[in-house]
């Protein structure tokens, strides 16, 4: 790359899409168009310590796409409605679908290289696997409308007969770490067990509702959220070097590949502060029991062979940095 690139990220001031921007001008990375809604000043910790070229709201971004020429080197689209306790589709099909419809569309017009954010949601239950592979799409069954969006976008993505030079989609599996306090609910157990440690002494954990799993050894793929910038990050590097070849276009996986309990989770929170687990377990609402993975594990098999060899934080490695580093002195990445 002869000058810096210019990249446009959405869902910028979200919680990965914050930490991927800092992660970029860590780098000396600042040629950026940065695009969220920009309302929620809560997500916006920390901001003036970013650098970038423009900040534009989503609707924004989107004519202004259409009513002048912007030099962009490659697209990383975060943006999404990422709340899987919300029901109403509509909302998920405009922010999830056709958002990314619009910017697929045009990175393919232009000829602008694209990484998209899907999401494990899409599997669903895990009745088919957690193989990253395009010819299992139509069997999915997710099980929630953010999952089924999300698919929805995939297999339409695949579909297409036009698509940009470069292009993933990857499928997120349980990302934690700093700058998600704004998500409430939808932040991660960690999140939540240090505050709860914090104002309780313990940790709520919801009952198992199988009997194939016991209290708290439900088990998910826990992705520390600056593992997952840094596979962004490279992706991002082979395609604006032009190595990345077209036959590795297409959906990937971005996990761990090893699942972990609950209860491993909450323990590691504890013991990040020097403190002795005391871990209590609850019923789980009922609005959720039967749209509740109990296993998650990705196949990083694809991603592998791709080409991407660093190794991923271990739970016990990536919960003690969040805690130590970022919730106990309450400090945002």
């Amino acid at each position: 790359m002869s000058k810096q690139p210019t990249i446009v990220v959405t869902g910028a001031a979200g919680f990965i899409g914050s930490v991927f921007v800092q992660y970029l001008n860590e780098q000396g990375l600042d040629h950026l168009l940065l695009v969220d809604d920009f309302g929620v000043e809560s997500k916006r910790k920390n901001w003036e310590n970013k650098k970038f070229i423009k900040a534009i709201e989503r609707q924004a971004f989107l004519t202004q796409l259409e009513e002048q020429e912007y030099e962009i080197d490659l697209m990383v689209h975060l943006g999404a409605r990422t709340d899987t306790t919300e029901f109403n589709y509509a909302i998920h099909e405009a922010l999830n679908i056709e958002y990314s419809k619009a910017l697929w569309n045009y990175a393919t017009a232009k000829k602008i290289p694209l990484i998209y954010a899907s999401s494990a949601a899409t599997y669903g239950a895990g009745e088919h696997g957690y193989e990253d592979s395009h010819a299992i799409l139509d069997q999915l069954e997710p099980l929630n409308p953010y999952g089924v969006s999300k698919n929805e976008f995939d297999k339409w993505a695949i579909a297409q007969p036009s698509c940009p030079p470069s292009w993933t989609g990857l499928k997120f599996f349980n990302v934690y770490g700093p700058n998600e306090s704004h998500k409430g609910r939808m932040a991660s157990v960690i999140f939540h067990s240090f505050n709860q440690i914090k104002s309780t002494g313990l940790v709520k954990l919801f009952k198992s509702h199988r009997p194939d799993y016991k209290d708290g050894q439900q088990l998910r793929d826990f992705i520390y959220v600056k593992d997952l910038v840094a596979v962004i990050d490279w992706m991002m590097h082979e395609m604006l070097a032009n190595v990345w070849e077209s036959t590795k276009n297409g959906l990937y996986n971005l996990g761990t590949g090893k699942a972990r309990s609950f209860y491993d989770l909450a323990a590691n929170t504890f013991i990040a502060q020097g403190l002795e687990p005391k871990i209590e377990f609850v019923d789980m609402p009922e609005d959720i029991r039967d749209k509740y993975q109990y296993f998650t594990e990705a196949n990083m098999a694809k991603l592998r062979a791709a080409g991407y060899t660093k190794p991923f934080t271990t739970l016990e490695e990536g919960v003690h940095d969040y805690v130590a580093n970022y919730l106990v002195p309450n400090k945002e990445y």
